[in-house]
């Protein structure tokens, strides 16, 4: 049993930095959910218009087969 406060301060060490880490993971921007999603759907539709947009001259018969 020697061991026995080195793994109560390990844990308490794990909890902590779990903790914080949660903490950190999501940042508050003061959006909504629905707001939030609503953001997120206009970035992804101007990212996937810009890629169409840059994909197309490049590579028009890249999805073709023969």
């Amino acid at each position: 049993m020697t061991r026995g406060n080195q793994r109560e301060l390990a844990r308490q060490k794990n909890a902590k930095k779990s903790s914080e880490q949660s903490k950190r993971k999501r940042k508050d921007d003061g959006l909504s959910a629905a707001a939030r999603k609503q953001r997120d759907a206009e970035i992804m539709q101007q990212k996937q218009n810009a890629n169409k947009n840059s994909a197309a001259p490049a590579g028009a018969n890249a999805g073709t087969s023969n």
